[in-house]
């Protein structure tokens, strides 16, 4: 598996797509000051970073944009980064949508694409140990804490110039894992 065939998924609310340059200003809400410190790299200082990036991942199928089926608002995005037959996941969203299933109901239609259509064997997804709202997603969505990398990566750096080392944690669910869920 070296790409993501990306054709728009739909949910009972969202509709999971490629990325367009009209996503930049609802793009630049969520990544003009990110929450989990993973995304920190990603921050965009303006609408004309904004507009950049939205035009780089509409060329890519490795970032998907989660917009509202109802008004096509871009609301967040999740992405899938394939390694053979492995895939490391992941989601990142407004927080102005965050506490309505959102997260959950685009990561399980995004788990399902790839395991059915997209052929993939395992899914993972890092965590960093404080996030707790995207470790119970993981969870929700059954899977599986395989490790904890004890201060494995530094986003930020403190007052004195010193790196702040994050312990993260890896989560990951099999296809058959996926498949034997009730």
């Amino acid at each position: 598996m070296d790409t993501i065939d990306m054709d728009t998924i739909e949910t009972d609310r969202l509709a999971l797509r490629n990325f367009r340059v009209e996503d930049a200003a609802d793009l630049y809400a969520y990544l003009r000051e990110p929450r989990a410190s993973c995304f920190l790299s990603l921050k965009l200082q303006d609408i004309g970073a904004a507009r950049a990036e939205a035009e780089e991942r509409s060329r890519s199928d490795e970032h998907i944009a989660v917009c509202l089926k109802t008004s096509g608002r871009l609301i967040g995005d999740v992405f899938a980064m394939p390694e053979d037959d492995t895939v490391s996941v992941g989601w990142n969203f407004n927080a102005d949508f965050g506490g309505q299933g959102f997260a959950f109901e685009a990561a399980r239609a995004l788990f399902a694409h790839l395991f059915a259509a997209g052929g993939a064997r395992r899914l993972y997804a890092y965590v960093e140990d404080h996030n707790t709202a995207s470790r119970r997603l993981c969870e929700r969505l059954g899977m599986r804490q395989e490790g904890l990398f004890v201060e494995f990566v530094s986003f930020k750096s403190d007052d004195h110039g010193e790196p702040i080392y994050e312990n993260t944690m890896q989560y990951a669910i099999l296809r058959k894992e996926w498949n034997a869920r009730p």
